[in-house]
């Protein structure tokens, strides 16, 4: 067997040799074992979480060849300054820039570049600069107000009662301090034991296992995911009917950051893929733990199983699409794809409309993604009142939104605080997340089922520079703490199509 060409690179100081083939993401985490540089869409090179510096310039890893770095000076966020790398992470801490800390570990090194160049937080170069990032959790704002916060230090906080609202928003255990931001979080796949296998979808409903995640995606015959040309055009036809406000909806990509992944070592319990966060619900009902666990068992070794972005955008849950009408008084008709429970939430906001569940080729659906039903009910019963009103939605607090060209705005109750910068951060991601989807969110699936979009970037998520300035106003209600953000999504989602003219489908504006 030949041996691999090595290429002399220095990481965060030190000097190492890495195989010559790949990428720098893939040297990094899987030769090194240097996990600060995360891998959100490798090697689509879209949504920054690999983000590190090459001679001191920010440069994304996973579409980064190591044959061109020999000698080259490579920084992740482990290699900044121990008290510039303090300073980030207080900053995030205290305006809530992190949530899953998935994102901002590649963030920071862009923005610790803009730093040292001297540039001011009101610049709009920082706001542009964040083009070439995504973040799903926080909206931006919070993402830009850390910048302004650098070198500030972060006010005491109780972290048992920031952890506890993060656990009720997020609806999955989540740290929070400021760690987090450093991509200190407790990531699945960075938990695995080191020489694990690893077996990932070999595109036929099995799994190829491998020695490494290289070699077991190259044995799969993985290829990098596009983005289509096709328009994402609801699937569902509207019901029968003169109403006084209709909507369709096409498929909608959760979008969260980290891709699932768990592992398990033979005759254990797997790892759950729910690391850190919930994702939105899209990972809630995922079963990797169990092909984690069978694997294990099968070659009596622990097994990593990880998931591409292009896999996850393939197998993982979708918000099921609708198509209805609906009379000011709360009488209509909603048809949805069919999903299980889907019903009940729809019901849970709209007693009086009729729901009719159609088999529709395409992903899988989800009643677990963020308000998934009966945010867009709600929007449709605001559509025939032309007005949104107060938004309660099944186990949640009370929302109200308005939406002009400047801003939205946000008043939202959800009992005893706990901890603001967290709430304030979960409905800042909430809000965005609700206008998001109703002017720029969907995929394109074509008529036999097929997922066209497998860019991060295909799935619409409106950036920094696009984003109004969210307004959120706590109302501090005593009483038991429960969410507040599905309803701020729900309450935003309506008020945003209602300021966009109620147009009968979604997206709005692409």
């Amino acid at each position: 067997m030949t041996t691999p060409r090595q290429v002399p690179l220095v990481v965060d100081g030190t000097a190492v040799s890495v195989d010559a083939d790949g990428t720098l993401l893939a040297a990094l985490r899987e030769q090194l074992d240097v996990r600060a540089a995360k891998a959100g869409c490798s090697p689509q090179g879209q949504c920054g979480c690999c983000t590190v510096m090459i001679d001191g310039q920010p440069r994304v890893g996973c579409v980064t060849p190591v044959r061109r770095l020999a000698g080259r000076e490579i920084t992740t966020i482990a290699g900044l300054d121990d008290e510039v790398r303090r300073a980030w992470g207080e900053a995030f801490f205290a305006t809530g820039g992190s949530q899953c800390g998935y994102c901002t570990p590649g963030i920071i090194m862009r923005f610790e570049r803009l730093r040292r160049d001297g540039i001011a937080p009101d610049d709009p170069l920082v706001a542009r600069a964040l083009h070439a990032h995504l973040c799903r959790c926080t909206g931006w704002q919070t993402v830009l107000d850390a910048y302004a916060a650098y070198g500030k230090a972060a006010d005491g906080r109780d972290i048992a009662a920031a952890e506890q609202r993060a656990l009720i928003e997020g609806r999955s255990p989540q740290a929070v301090g400021p760690n987090v931001a450093l991509g200190a979080g407790n990531f699945a796949d960075e938990s695995a034991p080191s020489g694990a296998l690893v077996a990932v979808p070999d595109g036929q409903g099995g799994w190829v296992v491998a020695e490494t995640l290289p070699e077991a995606r190259q044995a799969a015959g993985k290829v990098q995911g596009r983005r289509s040309t096709v328009k994402a055009t609801p699937p569902l036809e509207l019901p029968a009917g003169e109403w006084t406000a209709s909507l369709r909806t096409s498929w909608v990509e959760p979008a969260y950051l980290e891709t699932d992944a768990s592992w398990c070592e033979p005759g254990g319990e797997p790892r759950s893929v729910l690391g850190t966060g919930g994702a939105f619900g899209g990972k809630v009902e995922s079963r990797l733990g169990e092909v984690a666990r069978r694997l294990a068992d099968e070659h009596d070794r622990a097994v990593r199983v990880v998931l591409s972005r292009e896999d996850v955008v393939r197998v993982g849950p979708k918000r099921p699409p609708v198509a209805g009408g609906a009379h000011p008084g709360g009488t209509g008709c909603i048809t949805v794809a069919r999903t299980a429970g889907i019903a009940e939430a729809i019901h849970a906001v709209a007693p009086h409309l009729t729901v009719e569940e159609v088999d529709v080729v395409g992903p899988p659906t989800s009643a677990a993604l963020r308000a998934a039903g009966w945010a867009e009910a709600v929007a449709l019963l605001a559509g025939a009142r032309g007005e949104v009103g107060t938004v309660q939605g099944p186990g949640t607090g009370r929302a109200e939104a308005e939406v002009d060209d400047g801003a939205i705005r946000v008043r939202v109750a959800c009992g005893d605080v706990l901890d603001e910068v967290v709430l304030r951060s979960y409905c800042i991601g909430a809000a965005h997340m609700g206008y998001s989807w109703v002017t720029s969110e969907g995929i394109a699936v074509g008529d036999d089922g097929e997922i066209h979009d497998l860019t991060i970037r295909s799935f619409g998520v409106v950036r920094a520079t696009e984003t109004p300035r969210i307004e959120i106003e706590i109302d501090p209600t005593p009483g038991e703490p429960v969410n507040g953000s599905d309803a701020v999504f729900a309450a935003v989602a309506a008020a945003t199509w209602l300021h966009r003219g109620v147009p009968p489908s979604w997206p709005t504006d692409r």
